[in-house]
């Protein structure tokens, strides 16, 4: 009869499960993953007509029409680049990881995480918010649920963070639904919009008078519009995500995995074909909005505040038609929040787990959910689930990343001699830049969440990197041929491997290290050695493959010569491998190093190399629990 686990165990082993969040087999047509990037992109119209009201007032149509030429002549040409630098999805982080080295990349990288967090982690609570938002003040609840706003927002994301620990999967199908509906709503509100500006034609001469009375001419309309520009950020989320779900979309036949050219046509298609949709939707709504809605309503505790088109919806298509936008808008905000959370899950273990900077059990899915859906839970506290309040924060994670794809793409064209294009990438950046900052002064608020998401992130990585600095780190190791008959050769006697710190690899040098192995282990006759040398090349990175090359120098000395990041690390987990191998338990020789024993530790942390003979004989214990098979350690 098999014992139960206990309860606590049971517990553990459920919520170290790897979950799955969703990977791409064989592809699905472009324009079904637009709608997948699209519950996140178009479901901003659920909130953003508000904001720029509350933002523009007024002049919030033109400032609109300031967005959607940024977003067509700025994000989406960057964007488009990005997709053809980074065809797997890895976005413009990847392509500035590949251009930084060493730790000021790791680092560099880290922050923009931060920043990414910040722009994943808003977007599932602003969402969730705004669906409240819609919740609350749809006339049959309104009574019912009015005041409980962060309590029905905390709701709604324990309930997202809920299916995820059930194990999410995507439904590219269940977005193309969503997306489809929803569009088709809005199309019929904004129908009505216009027919209603258009039945009223002192509107639009009304509210020209009044732009023209407190702005002036058409010229400090553009001007003021560009100064209220960076509150209207919002308007142009969705490119990131995008670009994250490339590896879904299907290619040609003859893509390969290096060049999928099919694929990255594909998502070029997708980018601009929703970036040009969202504009006309931006645009119109915008107008509607303006014309039609008093701007009192606007205001917090407003019936049009966070949830313009719905009140509009209900005003002049009645409470059925307007409970069913409801419902459909609820829908694809809470879905915009599942989309969040995916990208962050699909985040995270593309750069911490590489750069040795996430604890063991972030790999699994669930204790990733827990925390985003905690860190989720103290947004929507701090701000009290105000839609208006986040806006700032969100603005700021969207604006960083777009700052870093155009400073990506830009020195992308650098490289590739392409002056012309590089010019107009520079100039795009500067303005993403300008608009940052910009956002940054006038609503601090974001870039004091984002900082302290970037901080939290640097902490968590720095402390699980020291903390597992003693792992063996190789994935896999290669022997060439040459290694091989080393290894065949003494594996019929003692296996003596000698780790080797070489400079000019004259024969003396050799010559001289054997004499003093002779020496200082007091050996009766010179040994038959392997010479074992590692070349440190970046000692950020944290794991890899490592191949094994072997060579014979000055006709009578056996070097293996392996590239790692670490020299203690590769050495132990060259030995273990040696040891399964040939099922002979090697010796490992080593020379203690001069110099102070923090200084060589922080040698080897930042490094990979200070005292080396101890931190090896500490990753083999702790890779080989069983000292009768751990490989012998001696050190002279």
């Amino acid at each position: 009869m098999t014992a139960t686990l206990p309860l606590t165990r049971r517990a553990k082993d459920w919520l170290v499960t790897e979950g799955e969040v969703g990977h791409a087999d064989t592809g699905k047509p472009w324009w079904k993953v637009m709608c997948l990037t699209g519950v996140d992109y178009f479901s901003t119209l659920g909130y953003q007509p508000g904001i720029a009201a509350l933002a523009a007032g007024l002049l919030s149509p033109v400032a609109t029409l300031v967005l959607v030429a940024l977003t067509l002549l700025g994000a989406l040409p960057v964007y488009r680049r990005v997709a053809e630098e980074s065809p797997h999805g890895e976005g413009s982080i990847a392509m500035l990881e590949r251009l930084l080295s060493f730790w000021k990349g790791k680092l560099f990288v880290l922050a923009l995480l931060g920043f990414a967090a910040t722009d994943f982690i808003i977007t599932m609570t602003l969402s969730a918010a705004d669906a409240s938002a819609h919740l609350i003040e749809n006339p049959n609840l309104r009574s019912t649920l009015s005041g409980h706003q962060v309590a029905i927002t905390l709701f709604l994301l324990a309930l997202l963070g809920a299916v995820f620990l059930r194990g999410f999967t995507e439904a590219i199908g269940l977005a193309v639904g969503l997306v489809g509906v929803y569009l088709a709503l809005n199309v019929v509100v904004i129908g009505v919009g216009l027919w209603q500006i258009a039945t009223h034609p002192h509107l639009v001469p009304d509210w020209s008078a009044a732009l023209t009375q407190q702005h002036g001419n058409a010229l400090a309309m553009i001007g003021v519009s560009l100064i209220v520009f960076p509150k209207l950020a919002l308007g142009m989320s969705g490119f990131e995500t995008g670009v994250a779900v490339m590896p879904h979309v299907s290619g040609d036949p003859n893509d390969t995995e290096a060049r999928p050219a099919g694929r990255i046509r594909g998502t070029k298609r997708l980018l601009t074909t929703a970036a040009v949709m969202m504009s006309i939707f931006l645009v119109t709504s915008s107008f509607v909005t303006t014309l039609l809605i008093r701007p009192a309503e606007f205001e917090a505790g407003g019936r049009a505040n966070g949830r313009a088109l719905a009140f509009l919806a209900h005003e002049y298509l009645g409470n059925a038609f307007g409970t069913t936008y409801d419902a459909a808008t609820i829908a694809i905000l809470w879905f915009a929040g599942a989309s969040a959370m995916a990208g962050m899950l699909n985040l995270i273990p593309r750069y911490l787990p590489r750069y040795g900077m996430s604890p063991e059990w972030a790999g699994a899915v669930r204790p990733l959910v827990l925390i985003l859906t905690g860190t989720a839970f103290l947004i929507t506290w701090i701000f009290d689930a105000s839609v208006d309040g986040q806006g700032g924060a969100y603005a700021t994670g969207v604006l960083v990343l777009f700052t870093s794809a155009g400073v990506a793409v830009t020195l992308a064209a650098r490289r590739a001699g392409q002056r012309k294009r590089m010019v107009g990438f520079a100039a795009i950046s500067t303005v993403f830049a300008y608009t940052t900052v910009s956002n940054v002064i006038e609503r601090p608020d974001g870039v004091k969440i984002g900082a302290c998401f970037v901080l939290a992130i640097v902490s968590v990585s720095i402390a699980s990197r020291i903390k597992r600095v003693f792992e063996l780190r190789a994935t896999e190791i290669d022997f060439d041929a040459t290694s091989q008959v080393f290894l065949r050769d003494c594996a019929r006697r003692t296996i003596r491997l000698v780790a080797h710190q070489t400079e000019d690899r004259d024969v003396e040098e050799y010559v001289e290290k054997v004499r003093q192995l002779r020496r200082d282990h007091d050996l009766p006759t010179d040994p038959d050695v392997i010479f074992v040398e590692v070349t440190v090349v970046d000692p950020s990175d944290f794991e890899g493959r490592l191949q094994v090359r072997g060579e014979v120098l000055h006709q009578r000395y056996r070097v293996m010569s392996v590239i790692a990041s670490s020299v203690p690390n590769a050495v132990a987990a060259l030995a273990l491998r040696i040891r399964d191998d040939t099922v002979v338990i090697p010796h490992i020789y080593f020379e203690w190093t001069e110099g102070n024993p923090v200084q060589q530790l922080l040698r080897f942390l930042l490094f990979g190399s200070g005292e080396v003979a101890p931190v090896t004989r500490e990753v083999l214990r702790r890779a080989e629990r069983d000292p009768t098979r751990r490989p012998h350690v001696h050190v002279g």
